[in-house]
This record gives C-alpha cells, structure tokens and sequence, in this order.
C-alpha cells in the first residue's frame, strides 16, 4: 500500500501547481499550495501515511457531516429533516438563491453552508460554547485525538468575513427555519469550520464511518445515521461536483476548502488527505485526482 500511495502522490504532485488556495478567509490564504499528503487506515487500525500528513488545516465542510450525525443524535431524523432536506443542489455550497425560490423555504442538503449552518443549530446546549465543546469532544472520539482544538485565528477570520453565511441565518432566521439566536448559531458553525486536524484524524474518523459507526467494538454512532450520513457524502460532499466525484471515485467522500478531504470505503478503509490548492469548484485539485488514481488502482467504488 504504501509504494502505490507514494506512486500516487508523485504522479499527482504536479496538480498543485494548478490550484490555488482559498482566499475569501484571509486566514486560509497563508497555506502553502505545494503541500500533499494522504493517510489510509484500514479497519483493522494498520495506517499508511505518504506526504505532508503533519500538516494541520482546519475542518472547514468536513465537519458538515459531523455536525449532522451529532445533530441526528440529539434531535432525531423527523426533526432534523423538518429543517433540511435531502436532495443534491447543482449550486455552489454558499449560494443563497434556492432559500427564496423554493417553496418549502429550507436549505436543500445538510453539506452546503445554509444546510450545515440549519443543522448546527439543532446541536443540544444551553450556550454556543456548549454546543461548540460537545461537537469538539464527538470530533476527538472518532479521531482518537484528545488534543483536537479550535484554530482561533481562523475562527476570527471565520467570523470577521462571514457576512454571506449571516445572511443565510438571518433569512432562515425570517422563514423560520432558526428558531435559536443567531448570532450564537454562527459562532458554533464559525468554530466547527475551524476545528484544526491532519490526515491522520480525519482517516481515523472516516474509518469509524467505514465500519458502521463501531470504534473498537463500541458503536459510537448509530448505524442508520452512518448509512444516512455516507449517504450524503456520495451526493452532496464534493460540492457541485460531487455527480462527477461519485462516476469517477465513487466512495463517500467530504471536502473543504482548507484542501482536505475525509474519505472512505464501507468495510475496508477510512482515507485522509490534505492539498490546499483547490480546483474551481472548492476541492483539492490534486487530492480529487489522487482519489481517481486509488479508486481505480484498488477497485474501490461501492457502484
């Protein structure tokens, strides 16, 4: 495995010089476009790690899918679809045009920003700082890193150029999807996005999706929410690139613009990547094409 990575990663390095990294987070452009790594761990625990995985990126919309299966768990499925619904959007994950044009008014997926902002409220707590530490203790569960924490500068840049995600909430707010404050709502999702990681954790959580929720022999996570979760990642996780993503990987899979990708494979493997440089549409150019090249060298896509 780890000489087919290594073949992978070289083959693919050249895509970096193709992307570029996010800029609309001031704190995001500071990443280094040239950096590339992957980490694959398999169910029994052997992890395989080629590249630049001690690098730490921020969750960004990979905790999306994170923040929807602790959403499930406090609230139930009924609840949280009341507020979200399920189907793929050809929009880009910040758009805000189908909130108005759409009659039921709710955001269209729980993976682009209206949805996942919708979905963190629903997060039980009595503050957005209890919210934000019971997410935060779920996310050093499934990874096993109990030194998991916010990245506050990018918290702060976050919250000081989030004026698209505020008007999202405020709408909601309006249709009455928000039910909560907003401003706390936005605090969480703005710290979610900045929960700080490397491929290392985010393979970790994969593979506990991988196996059905089980860590250990203990399920952490109920094995209806996995399949519901995974369910999502394969239509909504790339983006609006995700039908694409699904034909040419076909796995479960959830990006974000710090460049990382969670991955994964039902019953063999969870996968971490990092590649801060990103295609047009907001994903890893050279992580995406990295996917393509494992997925078809190992056989892995579930169609």
């Amino acid at each position: 495995m780890k000489e087919l990575l290594e073949k992978i990663l070289e083959e693919n390095r050249h895509w970096t010089k193709k992307g570029k990294v996010a800029t609309y987070i001031p704190a995001l452009a500071k990443a280094d476009p040239k950096i590339l790594g992957i980490t694959v761990i398999d169910i029994d625990g052997k992890a395989v790690t080629v590249g630049d995985c001690d690098t730490k990126f921020t969750l960004q919309s990979i905790s999306k899918p994170l923040a929807l299966m602790l959403a499930l768990m406090d609230k139930g499925t009924d609840e949280v679809f009341s507020k979200v619904g399920m189907e793929p959007t050809g929009d880009p994950f910040n758009s805000i045009i189908k909130l108005e044009t759409l009659r039921t008014g709710k955001p269209l997926n729980p993976m682009i920003n209206a949805g996942a902002i919708a979905t963190t409220a629903l997060i039980e707590g009595q503050s957005g700082g209890e919210k934000i530490e019971r997410l935060l203790e779920f996310v050093r569960l499934l990874a096993g890193n109990k030194d998991i924490r916010v990245n506050e500068e990018v918290y702060r840049s976050e919250q000081e150029t989030g004026d698209r995600n505020r008007a999202m909430a405020y709408f909601m707010k309006d249709l009455g999807v928000l039910e909560a404050d907003v401003d706390q709502i936005l605090e969480v999702y703005f710290r979610q996005c900045a929960i700080e990681v490397t491929c290392s954790d985010i393979a970790h959580m994969a593979r506990c999706l991988a196996n059905k929720g089980n860590i250990a022999g203990k399920q952490i996570i109920p094995h209806e929410i996995v399949r519901l979760t995974n369910t999502f990642m394969v239509t909504c996780g790339m983006y609006n690139a995700s039908g694409e993503f699904a034909i040419k990987v076909g796995i479960p899979a959830k990006s974000g613009v710090s460049g990382g990708i969670m991955a994964l494979v039902p019953g063999k493997m969870g996968i971490g990547i990092i590649g801060p440089a990103l295609n047009k549409i907001g994903n890893s150019i050279a992580g995406v094409h990295m996917l393509e090249d494992l997925s078809r060298a190992l056989d892995l896509s579930i169609f």
